[in-house]
Formats: C-alpha cells, structure tokens, sequence
C-alpha cells in the first residue's frame, strides 16, 4: 500500500520485495512505515510545526531535493532495476551482458517482481511522498507558492513514468483510505486527467511569477536550473505537458489536442527549445549509468542502437559509447541483441560500454521539444510550427548538445542511409541473433525530411531522430516505442515467459506489484479490473492502441 509514511502514528520497518528492510531518509524525518491503523492521522500532513517549515528552508528544500534526484533513480542499484532491466533494455538503447537468474528475468519476458516492483515503489517513497508534503505545507504558507509548482511538476513527471508503465496508479486518492484500510487507484484514463490538473496548477503559478526575482526557498531547493529558474520549470512543464498530451493523441485526440495546444500557447511561458534550458538535475554522487556500465560491467549497448546509428552513419555514437574491447568486434561500436541466450558475461562483456556520463541525471531535452512540435505540427494543432522545420531543428539541438554542429548539415541531407543489418559474431548458436539485409526489422527510413509522403512516414522519421535524441532515458523511449511502433526495433529471441507475453508485438506493461496486493489488496484487485486484460506483461495501457496509424 502507497502511503505516506509520516502521517502514520504506529510506525515499523517492512520488508521490500528483495527482503532487505526500505527506509527512506530525508532530513531523518521521512520514514517507512507499516500500513494498518491508517485511520490515525496526525492533523498536520507535513509533520512540521511552522517554525521548522519556515526556519532557513533547509527542510523543506530536502523534500524537494530528494524527489528530483529520484525521479529516476540516484543509486545504481536502484538504477539497474527501474531503468536497465526496463525500459533500457525494451526500448532497444542497451542490454546486460550477464544471464542473470540463468535468462530467465526481464529482458526475456520471464519479469521479475523486485525488478518491475522498484519502479512503483522507490517512486511513491522518494518523489510522491516528499512532494505530498511540499504541496501540503503550501497551503498554509502562501509564500511557498513557487515550491508548490515545482511539488506539483516534479510529481507528474514521476508519476507520469508509473502510470506508462503499469496503467492504474494512487494519485487522487493519495493519502486516503477507507475505514478498512484499502487506497483506491485511478484508472490510467482519470489519472492522466488529474496530471494534467496539477501540472496546469504549477504552470499558472510559475506564469505569475516569471517576472519576480526567484525566491531563496526556490534558489536552496531547485537541483536543474541556477538562473532563470521559474521561467525554465515553466518550459520544461509545457515540454511535459506535451509530451503527455502526444501520448493520448490516439485513444483521446480531443482531450490531448487541448491540452497540447495549452502547452503550445505563447501566453503558457514556452517550450524548452535551446539547450541552456535542458533539465538535468544535478546528483550528489557519480551517474548511476557509469556505475552500472563502468564499473560493474553490467550494461552495454544495445543491437537496435547498433543498427541505427551505425546505418545511419550518426555521430553521435561516440558521444553515447565506447569502442568495444572484445577481440571479435575491436574498435566497432557493438550491441548486444535483447533477449537474448547468455552462457556467462564474458562472452559479451566486451561489446561497448556507455561513454561515462556527468554527474547530473537527463530529465529532458530541447531537441525532444522540437521533435514534440514537430508531431504535433503533424496533427495541426495551433501555434506547433512547420513539422519539416521542427524536425531539422530537433536534429540540430541534438548534435549541439554534443557538440557535433559541424556535422549537422551532411547528416540531415542524408536521403541514402537506413538502418543496418546486424551481426553477432559471438551468439551462442551461430547466426540466431543476426538480423539480415531485407528483414521486417530493418526500417527502410532514412534521415533527410520527405514532404510528399504519408504522415505514417513522417511519424517514423520524427520517432526515430526523437528516439536517438532521447538517449540515455530508456523509460521515455520505451513509452513512445509502445504508443507508436517506432522506432523499427529487434524483437527478443528467447522468450521466458511461459507463453504469457508473445514476442511480437513485445512487452507492454509490467504487472502491479505483489506487495499491493498483500497490502492494500481490494486496492490492487479494483486496480487490476482497470485493465484492458490480465494483470501480465501482454496487456495494453489505456493509450497503446493495437492500430498505430495515424
């Protein structure tokens, strides 16, 4: 059961779904807790009397600093198992090199509970339950209004990542239960609904202060931006909303064109559209990612990355990886296939490795900004732009943001290249990881912009250049590969789980966590009749159609 902790007057320790006990430190005031006797809540949600609310804000600027370095996950073992046994490895960015649990775990489709449960739980622990209190806290402290809006933001943006990865969530109900105990969940379609409330709460906020000097409490607690702070939240809110807002466009089109052209709106503050405005909140230790690939050996390129940026001839792949090292592949850029048969890490641990990565954690991009208002433009919705113009300028942020400009202009010309054929000249059985000229997993797309085409076409080029731009942030990439067939990826070769996730088309969710249901078990059973079909890894979200037309 997700509640927060602090609010609870009987507290104990419980055990997470590895065995190991969870605690959740913020100012050594944020607790686990059990979940019974819930009905005895203190009167003040926050847990603060106000002189410690007010104080120097060091308190209250912890709260919001421990959800923005956990948005996604600030330590590499948290990190392996929300990002790279997820959506890293499903998207087609990277995959392990190691046959953990023998290949029968996530990336073969046999899922793992510790390993899908960690991206619902370290999230409602670290992002829901600080920000909760924030937000509380601003109710009786009008000043706080700044950091309400930046509360509110951050968790959407975790909670947004939950919802596209197991449909139902506790979001409106959050903190609530009934007399027995049980939280509801909102189905997927209600709780977009509701992140998209909040964030329209913070962006009215931040819309009336763009013009005021930004406040100490804002200044102690923001981790992404050091100048022009409420203008930036601003941006990257509307960038969020939008990247929302594409994300229904098929299942609710009239719902996600008005939202998209609320982002869209000049009088909204703006999109991230120059990389001086890019999120990345900043880590008080190495990035997970360089931990996990480093140094453990524990993640390497992916096959599909491989294959596109190889057959793209993009430049951007040493900016991403490092040469491999194995003897079979020397000098290449070289990714394993996900899914695949394993018989011990050496065979692959030789392929490439991430190039290290700064100590600041990608929460979004101007490049991605554009390639929003590039689909968008697609679907004319108001003040979006050219899709054409969108799409190039897309392109040019991102080689910018690496430091590539010089090769910008060759790279968009290019009209001749498409993804490569792929081979592994270290699989197990010979050829039964290779993926041959002519293949239905070989896209026929190229990079230059084509106007005389369907706007299918013109999806899966922008999806593509947007899938590319988007990398290391596997989550992201795997939520737009589900919602819209592209980027053209490899499907796994050994699938693990039982029959119950076909191959094609591939992993949609993963399953509600089974502590859930121990804990708050008419909350998770209601939950799982939210769904489209059984509560497994096969069933759809609400906004992955089976028809990826556009």
């Amino acid at each position: 059961m997700i509640l927060n902790s602090d609010n609870l007057k009987h507290r104990c320790p419980f055990k997470n779904s590895t065995g190991g006990v969870t605690v959740l430190i913020v100012m050594l005031l944020m607790f686990s807790a059990c979940t019974k006797n819930f009905k005895e809540i203190n009167t003040n949600p926050a847990g603060l009397t106000d002189e410690q609310a007010n104080g120097d804000y060091t308190l209250v600027a912890s709260f919001l600093q421990q959800a923005q370095r956990t948005l996604i996950a600030d330590n590499p073992a948290a990190y392996q198992q929300i990002g790279n046994f997820n959506g890293d490895s499903f998207s087609g960015f990277m995959m392990p090199p190691s046959p953990f649990r023998s290949n029968a775990y996530n990336t073969t489709y046999n899922l793992i509970e510790p390993y899908c449960a960690s991206s619902f739980v370290n999230r409602y622990q670290t992002v829901m339950n600080p920000a909760y209190k924030v937000v509380e806290m601003a109710r009786t402290i009008p000043d706080y209004k700044d950091l309400d809006a930046l509360a509110r933001i951050l968790r959407v943006t975790a909670m947004n990542r939950v919802t596209d990865k197991f449909g139902p969530i506790i979001f409106s109900r959050y903190n609530q239960a009934d007399d027995d105990g049980t939280v509801h969940y909102d189905t997927q379609e209600d709780a977009y609904t509701f992140l998209f409330s909040d964030l329209d709460t913070a962006i009215k906020t931040l819309v009336s202060l763009k013009e005021a000097p930004v406040s100490p409490q804002m200044q102690k607690a923001d981790l992404a931006y050091t100048s022009d702070n409420y203008r930036n939240w601003l941006r990257y809110a509307n960038s969020l909303r939008l990247r929302m807002a594409l994300r229904i466009s098929k299942v609710a089109p009239e719902k996600a064109k008005a939202q998209g052209e609320a982002a869209l709106d000049p009088a909204s503050g703006g999109l991230l559209t120059e990389n001086g405005q890019n999120c990345f909140i900043k880590l008080l230790t190495t990035h997970p990612q360089t931990t996990i690939s480093n140094d453990w050996s524990d993640i390497r390129m992916g096959a599909s990355m491989e294959s596109i940026l190889s057959g793209f001839e993009d430049p951007r792949v040493s900016a991403y990886f490092l040469p491999a090292k194995d003897a079979a592949v020397a000098g290449q850029f070289k990714g394993i296939r996900c899914g695949i048969n394993i018989d011990a890490k050496s065979r692959y641990e030789g392929y490439s490795a991430l190039v290290p990565l700064p100590p600041k954690m990608q929460m979004m991009v101007a490049a991605e900004s554009w390639f929003l208002k590039a689909e968008a433009a697609l679907r004319g919705w108001a003040n979006a732009g050219d899709a054409a113009t969108d799409y190039n300028t897309g392109i040019d942020r991102s080689f910018e943001q690496y430091g590539l400009s010089d090769k910008v202009t060759a790279y968009k010309n290019n009209a001749i290249n498409t993804p490569a054929p792929y081979t592994d000249p270290k699989a197990m059985t010979p050829g039964q990881n290779d993926v041959d000229a002519g293949s239905p997993y070989l896209s026929t797309i190229t990079v230059k912009w084509e106007e005389g085409v369907s706007n299918d076409r013109k999806l899966e080029r922008i999806i593509t250049q947007k899938w590319i731009a988007l990398f290391p942030d596997g989550e992201e990439a795997w939520a737009e590969y589900r919602r819209t067939g592209y980027p053209v990826l490899f499907p796994i070769v050994l699938n693990n789980s039982g029959g119950i996730i076909p191959t094609i088309p591939g992993i949609r969710r993963l399953p509600i966590p089974q502590r859930e249901y121990n804990t708050n078990t008419n909350g998770a059973n209601e939950a799982a009749t939210m769904l489209n079909g059984p509560d497994n890894g096969a069933t759809r979200l609400w906004w992955d159609l089976a028809d990826k037309s556009f």
